[in-house]
């Protein structure tokens, strides 16, 4: 019988942008990250990138950041790739250097959106055995690491254990209380009658493929390689805590001493 186990982890991220790829003229960011986002910095702690059993991992991440400002940058794109080269990978440009007489890049000026002071809250479940491992590398973490772009680094507060005695089940029926922290919610099917939230399709997965078969290592990336995101269409709550339903909906309350949180069971789990 596989044991379930969930965990808290609470970060702090002084600058963010997590990229919302339906924007062209200008970096939209979500404002909270998404769970592939996630997914990705865990498989980079623990050091198993690629691996496709953190995508059976259920994620409820809530939180915010204390402003969001515009910054004009000038993003360079070009034909990057990595080789192994002695059991060592080496960032390489086809041979041609992004900088210098003979380049090959584009540059690109656009006004990119990003935020300031991020208060995390991420909720983790999944099988005992690799939350544990989960656990163990966040708290001794052995590099640096990064929540959406390599440079947005992230502190690591606090990782708890969530037992069972501290999660309780009830049903909201006219309208749901998310006590003080913004969330993502799924918007198919929920029973929301005040529509008037954001709304945004964030990446939940993203795989990479060489032909039909899933990579394993950042060894077998190529020019061939596919990147095959997939999506959810999510209810982003803000600062607007109550929602009211037009039906009832099964939630969970988890209380941590003085942090409370209440995840609607069918709904807040990505």
């Amino acid at each position: 019988m596989t044991t379930t186990k969930t965990i808290l982890l609470e970060l702090f991220q002084p600058f963010a942008q997590y990229r919302n790829p339906f924007t062209f003229y200008y970096a939209q960011t979500f404002p909270l990250p998404p769970k592939s986002t996630i997914v990705g910095m865990l498989q980079n702690a623990v050091g198993e990138w690629y691996d496709e059993k953190y995508w059976d991992l259920k994620v409820s991440v809530h939180g915010g950041f204390e402003s969001v400002f515009w910054n004009y940058q000038q993003l360079i794109k070009g034909d990057i790739k990595l080789q192994d080269v002695n059991n060592k990978l080496i960032l390489v440009n086809q041979k041609r250097p992004l900088y210098g007489q003979g380049l090959k890049s584009q540059r690109t000026p656009i006004n990119q959106q990003e935020l300031f002071n991020g208060h995390l809250w991420i909720f983790v479940r999944g099988e005992e055995v690799l939350i544990t491992k989960i656990k163990e590398a966040l708290g001794k973490p052995t590099k640096v690491l990064s929540l959406g772009r390599s440079e947005d680094t992230i502190f690591i507060k606090n990782v708890k254990i969530c037992e069972e005695s501290q999660i309780t089940k009830s049903i909201a029926k006219k309208n749901l209380w998310l006590f003080d922290k913004p969330m993502y919610i799924k918007k198919v099917n929920f029973p929301i009658k005040n529509e008037k939230y954001p709304v945004y399709s964030i990446t939940t997965q993203v795989l990479f493929k060489n032909d039909s078969e899933i990579i394993k290592s950042k060894s077998e990336l190529n020019s061939n390689t596919k990147r095959e995101p997939h999506f959810e269409t999510v209810i982003y709550t803000g600062t607007d805590y109550i929602i009211h339903l037009s039906n009832e909906v099964e939630v969970e309350d988890i209380i941590l001493d003085e942090l409370k949180f209440r995840i609607p069971i069918n709904h807040g789990w990505l």
